[in-house]
């Protein structure tokens, strides 16, 4: 307690759960996605369960330190490209980011005007589950190291890691259920998961795409889609009015 108590610590703690907040996003949004397929009285749960199996998956890595720092050896050349285990599992998983991303865009393109998927059942709940489990190791891989490049107290991180799984959970219905309300914000989070996915294979090969640039290009997105759903608010307003005054005058 004291070791956590201190000035620093305070103040490392605060700056690890931040940015574990951040880095947390992409994993919080694809959850959303993931989840979309089950019928609606599952999806809370779902979501919860899924960011508490990326907490235990994250606290898992870290008390695997001398492990986790193991799987940056080579173990693989290809073409002069020196490749890790690491960089096996980003690759991979930001191949499965763009399968799912693609899948999911073409699906929310072919659905009917009824809003079910054509020709496509929910989701099994196990089925969700596995997806979820696959992409918080990728995830978990790439945070924990983040916060091992940061801070050096196993008791620091791991504080760290549960309060921003904590803050969320909080917000994991919020965001799904926003997400699940607002088709164009839908297919926008569908980009972004598609996004993420370029940059875990570029950095997978060894070419960084910085992840600020990612979130500068989703949030100015974002903004712009804040700003049509606004527009789209008043042009609705203004269509009720005009409907009420016109069943007004008719009387």
């Amino acid at each position: 307690m004291e070791l956590l108590l201190s000035p620093e610590a305070l103040l490392a703690l605060l700056t690890l759960a931040t940015l574990e907040i951040v880095l947390g996003v992409d994993n919080l949004v694809f959850i959303s996605i993931a989840v979309s397929r089950l019928p609606p009285e599952q999806r809370s749960s779902a979501r919860k369960f899924g960011l508490a199996l990326a907490c235990l998956t994250r606290l898992g890595l870290l008390f695997t330190l001398s492990w986790l720092a193991s799987l940056t050896a080579p173990i693989l050349t290809v073409a002069e490209l020196r490749l890790s285990v690491r960089d096996l599992v980003l690759i991979g998983g930001g191949l499965f980011l763009l399968v799912k991303g693609g899948m999911e865009i073409w699906t929310s393109i072919r659905e009917d005007s009824t809003g079910e998927a054509s020709g496509r059942a929910p989701s099994a709940f196990t089925l969700v589950i596995i997806q979820i489990a696959i992409i918080d190791i990728v995830f978990s891989l790439d945070s924990v190291i983040t916060a091992v490049g940061l801070v050096n107290q196993v008791p620091i991180m791991a504080t760290a890691i549960i309060a921003a799984v904590l803050v969320m959970m909080l917000a994991a219905d919020m965001v799904g259920e926003f997400i699940d309300r607002h088709p164009t914000i839908k297919m926008l989070a569908l980009a972004f998961i598609m996004l993420v996915g370029v940059a875990l294979v570029a950095d997978g090969v060894h070419f960084e795409i910085p992840r600020g640039y990612l979130y500068g290009a989703m949030l100015f997105s974002a903004i712009v889609e804040a700003l049509n759903l606004t527009a789209r608010a008043q042009q609705n307003k203004r269509a009720q009015r005009k409907l009420a005054e016109e069943a007004h005058l008719g009387q």
